[in-house]
């Protein structure tokens, strides 16, 4: 109907780097967010109150199987709308992954746009920075403490844990540890050395601290060199080869952010001139094959390239009209094969990022997408008509959802597809056979080298046997073989694959 269109009013974002000590509650931190974004909305306190439909994205810590434990809300909308004076009539609590923020936003304006509410606020928070310095110090956490006498929220998402019990036996279980899987794989696919490809990583992300230093939010706002992002150093040691501690995301920070939607009509009632309105083009959401060892490679992602499409599609636009990107940038391979499947080279002019990456604006737990989002509505009111794209990536490659914003109000009412059509077009695809208990002989299709503050203490493998089926196992953990291991390209590389007295997959290269 007329005026149920669904648009963007305000964003807001919060960055605490004062005392961890005093350090703001996480229901506090979420709310600071909302109440930055109702002030660049116009609406003010009255207009957070009106809200109808309330989505918060899930902390890092309430992840299955986090063994983090800090005071803090039983039910983050529920405290968070009493913090606010709020009554929504909608409210939940979101899964664990990256995609979250986006897909929340497609789905908040689904429901604009349907007439099931016309004023939507969706945030999120981060606050492992001070959790941790807090625990490190003895300080105690008594202002965070809540009322828990409250009922567990509704959730939203998928809460599937995101890989096997056999891939996490075998080390497959942390994201630093598998994304470097998917990176050592690219490269070998692409036969650069060793050596080109540090130096290709170096030079994508220095380009993203040229940004995050320009970016007021961001954790990290310093210009690096791509030789100082990819020389191991005391202060850059080597975390999952590839990969030094400066080209992996910063998840230890005290960032927020929030986005409100209203539909038109609500737009005007509330008083939000339209040079602040943004609208969603177009929107994608879907899985990848959900465990790793279900990949049909580890140099691929056919949910971004298709949740890709599929928001192109739905806006109406092609690639070369996308004026401004925000790539999702946990580890350097996430922005790598999210430009190639998208038809992006990662010199691109227009850039990959505009907050600066997870490394560098901060990685906060599932909200980072929040801050492109604020970002990128910031940069599109500075250029009305310019078209905005951003991805958010949960899990390992997983979940992906892509979303497309401009000032240029859509010439079609907005409808998004049921995301389960696309989900079982990837669902479809055929991929390899995995075996748990290999025997004889094996070729590496991928690995990595773990790493401790004292050296590397964990290599893990992923390779096909004689049959072609997939499994996974580690190394010796032979700390002199384990520097050696990583000093060459081992994909493609043969060996011998057994059992452990504890039922480990062991192989051994020839």
């Amino acid at each position: 109907m007329a005026g149920s269109a669904p648009v963007l009013i305000g964003a807001g974002q919060f960055t605490y780097r004062g005392d961890p000590g005093v350090s703001p509650s996480p229901t506090a931190l979420l709310k600071i967010a909302a109440e930055r974004a109702a002030l660049d909305a116009g609406i003010g306190a009255v207009g957070l109150k009106a809200i109808q439909d309330l989505a918060v994205v899930g902390f890092t810590i309430d992840a299955p199987g986090s063994r983090r434990v800090f005071p803090h809300s039983t039910n983050a909308p529920a405290s968070l709308a009493k913090a606010i004076g709020a009554e929504p009539r909608w409210s939940v609590y979101s899964e664990m992954g990256g995609n979250t923020p986006q897909s929340l936003i497609n789905t908040l304006a689904e429901r604009i746009a349907r007439g099931e509410a016309d004023l939507a606020l969706t945030v999120g928070c981060e606050f492992l920075g001070s959790a941790m310095k807090r625990m490190a110090k003895g300080l105690p956490f008594d202002d965070w403490a809540e009322d828990h006498d409250q009922p567990p929220p509704q959730r939203i998402g998928d809460p599937r844990r995101g890989v096997t019990e056999y891939e996490a036996r075998h080390g497959i279980n942390r994201p630093i540890n598998i994304y470097p899987l998917f990176e050592n794989a690219l490269r070998a696919r692409d036969g650069r050395s060793i050596p080109e490809h540090q130096r290709r990583m170096g030079e994508l992300f220095a380009r993203f601290t040229d940004v995050a230093a320009e970016n007021p939010e961001a954790w990290f706002p310093v210009k690096r060199s791509a030789e100082e992002l990819v020389t191991v150093s005391e202060k850059n040691r080597m975390i999952g080869f590839p990969y030094p501690k400066l080209l992996n995301a910063i998840m230890e920070v005290d960032q927020s952010a929030a986005v409100i939607l209203a539909s038109e009509e609500k737009a005007r009632e509330l008083g939000v001139p339209e040079e602040k309105w943004v609208y969603l083009h177009g929107c994608g959401d879907a899985a990848d094959l959900w465990h790793p060892l279900d990949r049909q490679d580890f140099h691929s992602s056919p949910a971004m390239r298709r949740t890709g499409q599929k928001a192109l599609e739905m806006a109406g636009v092609s690639l070369d009209r996308i004026d401004l990107f925000d790539l999702y940038s946990c580890f350097p391979v996430a922005v790598e094969i999210g430009a190639e499947e998208l038809g992006l080279s990662l010199d691109d002019p227009r850039g990959l990022t505009v907050t600066g990456g997870l490394p560098y604006a901060g990685g906060p737990g599932n909200n980072y997408v929040m801050h492109s989002v604020a970002v990128m509505m910031q940069k599109l009111r500075r250029r009305p008509g310019a078209y905005g794209l951003v991805t958010g990536n949960g899990w390992y490659l997983t979940k992906q959802s892509t979303g497309i914003y401009s000032t240029q109000r859509p010439d079609k009412p907005f409808e998004r597809e049921d995301p389960a059509v696309l989900q079982r077009e990837i669902d479809a695809l055929p991929h390899p056979e995995i075996v748990e208990q290999p025997q004889g002989r094996g070729v590496i299709e991928t690995y990595t080298v773990v790493h401790k503050r004292e050296g590397p203490f964990l290599g893990i493998v992923v390779g096909r046997d004689e049959a072609g089926r997939r499994f996974c196992a580690n190394t010796p953990n032979d700390a002199a073989f384990l520097n050696v291991f990583e000093a060459s390209e081992q994909v493609g590389r043969a060996g011998t694959v057994s059992q452990t007295a504890d039922g480990l997959n062991l192989f051994t290269p020839e």
